[in-house]
């Protein structure tokens, strides 16, 4: 599983946005893929998606979050989170209505594990949603310095920053949008939610601030099944062990075997 080199923003992910699709028996909820601050739907997804549409899933992704023109050059993800949770909000209702299915399965990545938390929480979510997978989620905040390292990989997010960019502040150590989040708890009952992250995370510092409580939680920490896994935040939607332990959040009656392989940070593998 390789990073791409370059994609079109507005393209879907192979294997995703058919409108067509219906779930199956052996998987009967769509699976919806958030992406993360300056990301968008084709670059983050190259790989996870096919996956999971090769192993019988409905697939859907959308660009959310675009903010002062950032959107026009591919810059997603820097809008007011409560606005993109709304967003989103609305993409699983067109998700829900095309296939008629019940509920939906979310898989995030970065503020994408930790947004649709929100939507969760308050716009209810909790409803039409089975299952949320974070990789790398900013579920508890990161440092300023984390956000401007995350910046830098992004063509043209260093131009998306500080006020041009209002989900970069909301997700800086307590800030309010984060003390909103995590009042009363980091989970809603009836959701199962599985964050996957790594020890070399730059951008979620410390890297444990990803983690979530709760009873209807499951954190997994990449070295702990593979030392020779040396992820980083960006290679997580392109590393092979993921993507097993996505197939694996998402239907834990099977779960997926992978082989510990040695993986680079940035690029995947």
């Amino acid at each position: 599983m390789r990073a791409p080199a370059h994609t079109s923003p507005s393209a879907s992910p192979p294997g995703a946005n058919d409108w067509a699709c219906k779930p199956t028996a052996a998987h009967p909820r769509p699976v919806v893929l958030v992406h993360g601050t300056f990301a968008d739907m084709s670059n983050s997804w190259q790989a996870i998606s096919p996956l999971l549409k090769n192993n019988g899933y409905c697939v859907f992704a959308l660009n959310y979050g675009s903010y002062a023109g950032s959107g026009a050059i591919g810059v997603y993800g820097t809008g007011e989170i409560r606005n993109s949770a709304q967003e989103l909000n609305v993409f699983v209702d067109k998700v829900l209505a095309a296939t008629g299915a019940a509920e939906v399965d979310i898989v995030g990545h970065s503020q994408g594990g930790m947004m649709p938390r929100y939507y969760l929480k308050f716009l209810g979510g909790a409803a039409e949603v089975h299952t949320l997978v974070g990789l790398s989620p900013s579920n508890h905040g990161t440092t300023v310095d984390g956000i401007g390292l995350l910046a830098r990989f992004f063509p043209g997010g260093e131009q998306f920053t500080g006020a041009l960019c209002p989900a970069c502040e909301e997700q800086i150590v307590g800030s309010a949008f984060l003390a909103e989040l995590n009042s009363g708890g980091d989970t809603v009952p009836g959701v199962e939610y599985t964050v996957i992250q790594t020890r070399y995370d730059q951008v979620v510092t410390p890297y444990t601030s990803a983690f979530l409580s709760g009873a209807n939680v499951k954190n997994v920490l990449l070295q702990n099944q593979c030392i020779l896994d040396l992820g980083d935040h960006l290679s997580m939607p392109y590393d092979h062990i993921v993507g097993a332990d996505v197939l694996t959040a998402l239907d834990p009656a099977h779960p997926r075997g992978f082989f510990c392989t040695p993986i680079a940070p940035t690029a995947g593998g």
